[in-house]
């Protein structure tokens, strides 16, 4: 495999047409019919391949439909743990690292940001082992520790993929950007985050959906940042 040499982690080029306004009920559809055969116990992969032949979606369709459905019961979990922005002033959080950090990259670089059934904001960008930082990652990080400085948390626990390569260097620069800023952040590397994240009792920010179906409480960070912080950003609404 060739390193990964992208400057930005912005749109693929076929994203204009794949994603054109046109074709956004398609995929709205296809994503509440997976999310349909979910909540009646079908299997992921499946139903995938079967509303993503339905519908003719290509590959990078099929990833978005795939990241904005759930199942009804995941739905209503999702629903009752999540917080309002009112609710973070004070609170501890739990920060899913390279979740935010690449939505935040992704939304500055000008690709295809996902809202999810769920209502959370997620990207179509993924890291596999590797991550490599893009000519928006320093305007990422401060913008999301200005939006997080505005809701008022004691504090910020962020967590990286230790077996990611990279992770040290980012929560270096997360360390050195809160150092600086007077942000009360910790950063820690470690193997298991998402376990971390749904044990620790703190409040988690991510949009990561297994950590979702078990967090006690999250805020929908993502969608907030977005909002008020980057509105420029391409926002592809998926839900019903």
């Amino acid at each position: 495999m060739s390193p990964d040499r992208r400057k930005h982690r912005g749109a693929h080029p076929a994203d204009a047409d794949i994603f054109a306004a046109e074709r956004v009920p398609a995929l709205r559809l296809a994503a509440a019919e997976l999310s349909w055969l979910l909540s009646r116990g079908y299997q992921s992969k499946s139903s995938l391949k079967l509303v993503g032949d339905r519908h003719r979606l290509r590959e990078r369709q099929r990833l978005a439909v795939a990241r904005a459905a759930c199942s009804d019961e995941s739905l209503a979990r999702r629903a009752a743990a999540r917080v309002g922005a009112n609710e973070v002033m004070g609170a501890e959080l739990i920060v899913d690292g390279f979740n935010l950090v690449i939505t935040a990259e992704a939304a500055l670089g000008g690709g295809p940001l996902l809202r999810g059934r769920d209502r959370a904001v997620r990207d179509l960008s993924s890291v596999h082992g590797s991550y490599r930082s893009v000519e928006e990652t320093a305007r990422a990080v401060l913008l999301a520790g200005e939006a997080m400085s505005a809701l008022g948390p004691a504090s910020a626990l962020w967590l990286l993929d230790r077996p990611v390569s990279n992770s040290g260097r980012l929560a270096s620069a997360l360390r050195e950007t809160a150092a600086a800023r007077g942000w009360p952040w910790e950063v820690e590397v470690v193997f298991n985050p998402d376990r971390e994240m749904v044990n620790s009792g703190r409040l988690a920010v991510t949009s990561d959906s297994n950590i979702l179906d078990h967090a006690a409480r999250w805020f929908n960070f993502n969608e907030y940042l977005i909002e008020r912080f980057i509105p420029q950003a391409w926002v592809i609404d998926l839900r019903e």
